[in-house]
């Protein structure tokens, strides 16, 4: 395998999970613009709550769908440096492999959700918004 193959796979891939980090940033940018609009606007209920709820689980999403291009990026790394006969541009079918469905997925999303890097902001901000719902 030409390692100019690898090379390329791995400028997409790692293109794409760089991307699904500015947007992970600008979900949690998003987040701190509801809880501030709800702060101007004097509107603080349970709506806002969900809503800052469903931000945060959508930023988890987002970040499991990042991590699965991980392990791929890794795979490809270790090929080039190896000078591997693998087949380059395999990213479904290597997560094909090892897709998970069910309860298993669902389990995935709850284990990004509560990553530091992605729960710090959006449970700091329903914080703020329940310390003043019950004040």
């Amino acid at each position: 395998m030409e390692t100019k193959e690898f090379k390329t796979e791995w400028c997409l891939l790692q293109n794409q999970f760089d991307s699904y980090e500015k947007h992970s940033l600008y979900i949690k940018l998003l987040n701190v613009i509801v809880l501030l609009a709800a702060e101007i606007s004097g509107v603080i209920n349970i709506f806002i709550l969900l809503v800052l709820g469903v931000l945060w689980l959508q930023d988890a999403i987002w970040k499991t769908f990042q991590s699965r291009i991980e392990p791929r990026l890794l795979q490809i790394e270790k090929a080039i440096s190896e000078k591997s006969e693998e087949s380059a541009f395999q990213f479904n079918s290597e997560y094909h492999k090892g897709r998970l469905r069910g309860i298993s997925l669902i389990n995935e999303y709850v284990s990004q959700s509560i990553r530091p890097t992605v729960a710090f902001p959006h449970l700091v901000l329903i914080l703020i918004l329940l310390i003043q719902y019950v004040l």
